[in-house]
């Protein structure tokens, strides 16, 4: 951020009075910019035993499969968000059944939200953000082409829990590791 969106001036990095990290000052105006995480909703869409994946149409991690999510938009609740994702994205209309998992991913500010749904009729397509959407039985996933962490991980724990046929809430994390140079 260079210039202050209430006045215009340029804006410094600093840590404000009474606060404890870095946020983007305006010294003309004193408006401090929060910049907070961003909540990815989606779901986890079931129907005849499969779950459906979307294989993606844009970046990142174009062509690799993914659960249907996205961006959740102002003015709606999450599980609102992670319905109208699977909407856009899979052409499906779900049921949705309850929050299935939270993973915190720190390093780029997100938190990923999915929840456990079932398609209302069967039916599905690919929205413009999908190349093409399937139903995978659990040993035809593509595990080589899962587009993120968060959609392996929790794609892992709803392979699990269904052979016990308990769906507990999952609280996870995921956090960059970077590598190091041998030396």
């Amino acid at each position: 951020m260079k210039y202050c969106s209430s006045c215009g001036h340029s804006v410094e990095h600093k840590i404000p009075e009474g606060d404890n990290r870095h946020r983007y000052v305006c010294p003309n105006c004193e408006t401090i910019h929060y910049q907070n995480p961003r909540i990815v909703a989606g779901t986890v869409p079931v129907w005849d035993g499969k779950i459906l994946l979307c294989r993606r149409a844009i970046e990142p991690r174009y062509g690799y499969w993914t659960l249907p999510a996205g961006f959740m938009e102002n003015s709606e609740t999450t599980n609102e968000a992670a319905a109208r994702e699977t909407w856009e994205e899979a052409l499906a209309e779900v049921n949705i059944e309850g929050l299935y998992t939270v993973i915190h991913v720190p390093h780029i500010d997100q938190v990923h939200m999915f929840y456990r749904a079932t398609l209302k009729n069967g039916s599905y397509g690919a929205g413009e953000e999908s190349l093409e959407s399937q139903l995978f039985s659990i040993d035809e996933i593509p595990w080589d082409e899962i587009s993120f962490p968060t959609v392996r991980q929790t794609l892992e724990y709803f392979i699990a829990d269904r052979e016990q046929d308990h769906f507990p809430l999952h609280v996870s994390d995921i956090r960059f590791q970077p590598t190091r140079k041998a030396g």
